[in-house]
């Protein structure tokens, strides 16, 4: 789980949107700062291109908060609300995209 927390959050498309590429940037920092020997710069802008394609702001800032505190994606995953299962699909799809272009 560590390690898929990690690409996933490590993952980051080519594409930015100028609107939120300040906000979106938190992925990437967080990515940066996790202290991972796989979060390279290169790794994480990417993974923080992936974000921005398939993350809203909101959850681009409720993930990047993973990082430091990975507990809080398994409490988000155990929720039962359909609020926090949304976020999780989203997450997920999100974490598959960007092992898959961020290798």
């Amino acid at each position: 789980m560590k390690q898929f927390l990690l690409i996933a959050l490590c993952a980051t498309s080519i594409s930015v949107v100028a609107p939120v590429a300040a906000e979106a940037s938190q992925i990437k920092r967080a990515c940066l700062a996790s202290d991972r020997q796989a979060a390279t710069r290169q790794r994480c802008r990417c993974i923080q291109g992936v974000a921005n394609d398939t993350l809203t702001s909101g959850d681009q800032s409720k993930v990047a908060k993973w990082f430091s505190d990975p507990h809080q994606a398994q409490v988000l995953k155990m929720s039962k609300s359909a609020r926090d299962d949304a976020l999780w699909d989203r997450y997920q799809a999100f974490g598959q995209l960007a092992q898959a272009l961020c290798r």
